[in-house]
């Protein structure tokens, strides 16, 4: 029997992948409400009883609605929002962040989705903390450039219609909205500098992480412990540094579910620069959304996803 699945927001950029990825599966049947009554409380109730899993791809504040219309219910909910993803109750959708978190989705009701962000963030600090490299007080810098689709539909219509250009810095402020997760996730006590960049293209990610000064025995520790960390994953590998240079390409994993990491650096210097490299539309949103479906619902965690091999750079 089919499993019944719901994609509350399906019209938006992650929804609509969401449902690319689904719709061709026989394992999968799709809940579907009339687009005339998609914001329709009564409609998306109905929906939400049918459904065994709800992926919500919604503003944060109608995610939190749906959750209350759904508990009635019972419905497993997937939330790619931001509403959730450091409240209680829920457990966070990075299935490859430590050991236990997939029987910890596989059993959950309620699972948050990671921001495109935060995934390359934390997949790099958090076994460096662990292994204590990082200092969790030390607050690494994090910088980066993403497509404009991780700004969601007023960005993508920006750029779309010629508003916007070119690239830009943002959030300068420290107040983004993946830190939260990361300081939570990344097992950090001090909250990161974080100033992100949107790129004049459509999607692709790159993240860098900079470390103080640790030399080149620092680089290789460092190294093994990715590597230890993400042993076996079939969507989380570490490359080196060789693959990402001269240039970081952040669009070499369009398409894909796979995230890359690497480690950088100078040991003349020791200045050293972690590396992640993922599509922000499928390990940084939808494809994380559907690897965690595939985990709750007991299928092969791949299913409906590319296995990561490497778009041209």
């Amino acid at each position: 029997m089919a499993h019944k699945v719901f994609i509350d927001g399906e019209a938006g950029t992650t929804g609509l992948q969401i449902r690319e990825r689904l719709e061709q599966r026989a394992d999968i049947t799709l809940v579907q409400v009339d687009p005339a009554r998609r914001k329709d409380a009564g409609a998306r109730s109905e929906a939400l009883a049918e459904a065994d899993v709800a992926i919500l791809c919604l503003p944060d504040d109608a995610a939190r609605e749906t959750v209350t219309l759904a508990e009635p219910h019972g419905t497993k909910i997937i939330d790619a929002s931001t509403a959730h993803r450091v409240a209680e109750g829920w457990v966070f959708g990075f299935a490859e962040m430590a050991e236990g978190q997939r029987e910890a989705i596989a059993a959950a009701q309620y699972v948050s989705n990671p921001g495109c962000w935060s995934t390359c963030a934390i997949a790099l600090i958090r076994p460096l903390v662990g292994a204590g490299l990082i200092d969790p007080a030390s607050g690494p810098a994090i910088s980066g450039v993403s497509g404009y689709t991780g700004g969601g539909k007023g960005m993508i219509a920006e750029y779309e219609s010629g508003e916007t250009s070119g690239s830009f810095l943002y959030a300068a402020g420290q107040g983004h909205k993946h830190l939260p997760e990361i300081v939570k996730h990344g097992l950090l006590s001090a909250v990161p500098v974080f100033v992100p960049s949107v790129g004049a293209y459509a999607q692709g990610m790159a993240v860098a992480v900079q470390l103080p000064a640790m030399g080149s025995e620092g680089m290789a520790a460092a190294e093994a412990a990715l590597k230890a960390a993400y042993a076996g994953e079939r969507f989380v590998t570490v490359v080196d540094a060789s693959v990402h240079e001269p240039r970081v390409m952040p669009q070499r994993l369009n398409g894909t579910n796979a995230l890359e990491l690497s480690v950088h650096g100078n040991p003349a210097t020791g200045a050293v620069t972690l590396i992640g490299v993922l599509d922000n539309l499928g390990k940084g949103a939808s494809g994380a959304a559907v690897q965690n479906l595939n985990i709750m619902l007991g299928c092969d965690e791949a299913a409906g996803l590319e296995a990561g091999t490497a778009a041209a750079a």
